[in-house]
Formats: C-alpha cells, sequence, structure tokens
C-alpha cells in the first residue's frame, strides 16, 4: 500500500535483482530515500491478524500519513521483494514485524505489534526534518 503519494491497495510491486555471486542486492527502500518516510509491515502471510490491524490502523489514518509523507510498503509472504525487504531492515520471515523508516533510510520503531497511527505520527513529529517541513508549510 503507497499511501501519501496518491495510490491506494496493498500490494506495491519492487523491482529487486537478486544477489549474484559477490554482488550485493540494491537497497529495496532507496528509491524513497529523502522523498517519503515509509512503513514496512512485514507478515509471513497474508491472514497475519496483526496484518490485518495494522492495515485497518493505516486506513484509518490516511490523511496523516498523506500530511507526513508516509508510505506503507508491504513485506508478506516468501516472495523476492518481500525477502529483500525483510533482510535490509533484519526482520524475521516467519513473524509480524512493522518498521518505520525515515527519510534518512534509517529504522526509527520497530515492532513485533501493529504501530498505533498516534505513536507513528508522534514519532514523525518529534523528528527534525518534520519540524522543518511543518515550518515551511505554514
Amino acid at each position: 500500500m503507497r499511501i501519501g503519494s496518491g495510490t491506494l491497495g496493498w500490494g506495491v510491486a519492487l523491482a529487486v535483482a537478486g544477489s549474484a555471486a559477490g554482488h550485493a542486492a540494491p537497497d529495496p527502500l532507496a528509491a524513497h530515500r529523502w522523498q517519503a518516510r515509509i512503513l514496512v509491515v512485514a507478515a509471513p502471510d497474508g491472514a497475519d491478524a496483526r496484518l490485518r490491524a495494522q492495515r485497518e490502523a493505516v486506513a484509518a489514518a490516511r490523511s496523516g500519513f498523506t500530511e507526513r509523507d508516509l508510505v506503507v510498503i508491504d513485506a508478506v509472504g516468501p516472495g523476492e521483494a518481500a525477502v529483500a525487504l525483510r533482510r535490509r531492515l533484519g526482520l524475521p520471515d516467519a513473524t509480524f514485524r512493522a518498521v518505520l523508516v525515515g527519510k534518512d533510510g534509517e529504522a526509527k520503531i520497530t515492532a513485533s505489534e501493529p504501530i498505533s497511527p498516534e505513536r507513528l505520527f508522534a514519532t514523525i513529529d518529534a523528528m527534525p526534518m518534520r519540524r522543518d517541513e511543518m515550518r515551511s508549510r505554514r
């Protein structure tokens, strides 16, 4: 799901090249660096109850995501893109994780339970870059 850039719906496709002998795979989050904050939602499969709860929380707070340049990307199941995202963030394959990634590409929150929009927004709103954005938008 990509919220904040006009596209809604789970299933963002990420082009991730596999790693060849001695070649590191590209960073699957690099395209968003300095452009958007990212909530990566990882789960072993689409039936995960915590995944559903996170999706519901996100859907209820769309305008706050848009205002904060926050997009949501799934890392669900065994697909190549999901595996690359989990590897990039050091996440386990078999359990739910939600990770807030700042515009700098660094993880700000990693949680084993869904992260409430209030917690996401409070964390983002305390970031120096976000404070600058709020001042410049006034």
